[in-house]
This record gives structure tokens, sequence and C-alpha cells, in this order.
């Protein structure tokens, strides 16, 4: 009887008893949290999922903006609760200021 217990190397998929196959595994989809500077100097804070779709959105919208800085993440909630500290608590937008040199 077929030992029915699989394990995963890589893309690279085998029972027990022998190989069984290879699957093309799909990249995690990522989110961002990122700071902008405005043409106006003023600095700005945001969350995407896409990254250089935001960015393209922001240059129509606000004129041109330049990216300082960004951090990625896998999980929609890590990534949201970032941006909310980055905006409502002073000292984690005053340390990573400091960190970026803005």
């Amino acid at each position: 009887m077929p030992n029915l217990a699989v394990y995963a190397l890589d893309k690279l998929f085998f029972s027990l008893d022998g190989w069984v196959g290879s699957k093309t595994l799909t990249p995690p989809s990522m989110h961002y949290v990122y700071v902008l500077e405005l043409e106006s100097g003023e600095l700005y804070i945001g969350y995407t999922s896409d990254l250089k779709r935001r960015l393209t959105e922001h240059n129509k919208t606000k004129g041109h903006c330049q990216l300082l800085y960004y951090e990625s993440y896998l999980h929609d909630k890590t990534a949201r609760d970032r941006e909310r500290k980055l905006k409502h608590y002073g000292s984690a937008w005053r340390s990573l200021k400091k960190r970026i040199g803005a």
C-alpha cells in the first residue's frame, strides 16, 4: 500500500514512494506602506497592494511625487496597522522620519 504522506520542497512534490509531480506556485500578493514627498515638500503616508499603480495615480493627482520609503507586508491587516500607527502615533512617525532622514 503506498504511503500517502506528501512533502513539498520548493516546487517539487514527492511522496515517500517517489516523485509525484511539480506545480507552479503563485507568489503571494504583497501590501505596502509608503512615504511620499509631494511637490510642496509635504510628506504623505499611504497604503496599497499595488505600489506602482498607486504612485502613478499620485503623480497624476498631486503633481510630481517622490517615493522616499516603503515597507512590504504579506498580510493586509499588518500593513494597515502599520499605516495607522504612522499616521496616529507620533513616536512611530518620529522614529521612521529619523531613520529615513526626512
